[in-house]
């Protein structure tokens, strides 16, 4: 019997707790003392039930209270590994490392632009201003601001057909109740932002995949739907998708533009990184302005909590349209936010600060490239996400993945939760804005490539 065994043994002699309450305590006073170690392999029940003079059953019910307090994994044929409470990585406030929430990475002159701008728009704002209901929809100077913004993007659009929203996902809201009534259709990729299959589920309005190659939807596809079915809208995040990183090619974008117009399906154009790429492909509302709601933010630009968006609809007459329903769901944006992006937009800190955050993101997609270059992945050099794919030798599954990594301080999100065909690939996204600074994001990539690189079932067993 080896020294391990002996001790639980003279400790199960001594105590008076329940066998299986007793040793997942032991599995716990081992790890913090070093005799386990993460990922260390444990006998199978029955010879430790033999080596502990315990019955079967008894072992059993202390594995599952040990998994229940996270201090083992269960593979089925490979055994029963030692999890632990491994070290996370602290960041302020002594939290893990968030790369699963998408979010634009934070260089210092960010933190210290806003804290000038927000003294500077206190100083010159009525307070009282700020406190009271505006109009909705942003007032005309926020409107103007807003189409200054566009005008990179959508250099035709006037101020009569922009609104001032609260952040794009209410934006979405507000574009899928008005666009398909309950038990309507949506068609949109594979892949999609996990919130417009939360939107739809609520409005109950049904999503329709369509299939995907290398680049993006099949126009084909997209025209076989409008022929047998015509969806109420088409959904789509062509410029670095969220979760593929995908920015569809201005072949594609042509191609599906053709097929809206041809069966006049309204397009849902979610632009949220459309501003990051440095050479910005055609929008889908140049191609088909009559039909397309154009949407941006400043949350997946700049910061999430700058929840300002700015929404282009096809006429003045389904802007208004839009507005209403915006007003019975959100009331309207908070005036300090929709001021703060007003100014920037004005003062020119939008782009300058959009630069800073670009340069940002390329330092942070090389840590990537040196710490995954074993490792397949899709990323684009201006964009703060990655999407890696899950060789099979690895032998691991995203969400099981995704739960380690979670247990060593990592938050990534698998591909089931962006999935809309419940065929998800299986890949993991990855936000490199999340880690406060470059040093974290190197070390939580060091750990994602570890993981994938020295499974825990691969350990030997205990001796």
């Amino acid at each position: 019997m080896n020294s391990l065994t002996h001790h639980w043994l003279k400790r199960l002699t001594e105590s008076r707790k329940p066998a299986y309450l007793v040793i997942p305590d032991l599995i716990e006073e081992d790890l913090a003392s070093g005799r386990l170690r993460p990922r260390d392999r444990l006998p199978g029940l029955r010879d430790l039930a033999c080596a502990l003079q315990l019955n079967y059953t008894t072992i059993a019910r202390a594995y599952a209270e040990a998994r229940k307090r996270g201090l083992l994994d269960a593979r089925a044929g490979s055994g029963t590994f030692v999890r632990g409470r491994t070290q996370t990585l602290p960041l302020a406030g002594g939290s893990s490392v968030e790369m699963s929430m998408n979010m634009p990475p934070e260089p210092p002159e960010l933190v210290a632009r806003l804290r000038d701008s927000a003294s500077h728009l206190f100083a010159q704002a009525d307070p009282y201003r700020l406190l009271r209901y505006q109009d909705f929809g942003g007032t005309l100077d926020d409107r103007a601001a807003g189409r200054t913004w566009l005008r990179d993007r959508l250099p035709d659009c006037t101020e009569d057909t922009v609104l001032v929203c609260p952040g794009i996902h209410s934006a979405l809201v507000a574009l899928v109740s008005q666009l398909a009534r309950p038990g309507e259709t949506i068609c949109l990729d594979t892949l999609a932002y996990p919130g417009i299959k939360a939107i739809a589920s609520q409005l109950g309005v049904r999503l329709q995949p369509l299939p995907r190659d290398d680049e993006g939807p099949l126009p084909h596809a997209f025209e076989a739907l409008c022929k047998s079915e015509k969806p109420g809208a088409f959904y789509c995040n062509p410029t670095l998708q969220n979760p593929s990183t995908l920015t569809l090619s201005t072949q594609r974008r042509e191609a599906l533009a053709d097929v809206a117009l041809r069966y006049s399906v309204p397009i849902v154009e979610d632009d949220a990184y459309g501003w990051l790429p440095t050479h910005k492909p055609v929008a889908l509302a140049t191609l088909a302005p009559d039909l397309t709601y154009y949407v941006t933010g400043f949350s997946k630009t700049f910061g999430a909590g700058l929840r300002v968006a700015y929404l282009r609809a096809p006429s003045a007459r389904q802007t208004q349209r839009i507005s209403g329903a915006l007003r019975a769901t959100t009331v309207m944006p908070s005036p300090f936010t929709v001021a703060l992006a007003t100014q920037w937009v004005n003062d020119g800190t939008a782009h300058e600060m959009l630069s800073a955050i670009r340069s940002e993101a390329n330092a942070r997609q090389g840590i990537a490239a040196e710490e995954l270059d074993e490792w397949r992945y899709d990323a684009q050099n201006d964009g703060f996400h990655l999407w890696l794919s899950i060789p099979s030798y690895c032998n691991w599954s995203a969400p099981e993945l995704a739960l380690q990594l979670r247990n060593q301080g990592v938050g990534t999100v698998a591909g089931a939760a962006f999935s809309t065909d419940g065929d998800p690939p299986n890949a993991i996204r990855v936000c490199l804005g999340g880690p406060q600074d470059r040093s974290d994001c190197r070390e939580a990539l060091k750990r994602v490539g570890e993981t994938l690189r020295d499974p825990h079932h691969l350990h030997m067993p205990m001796m």
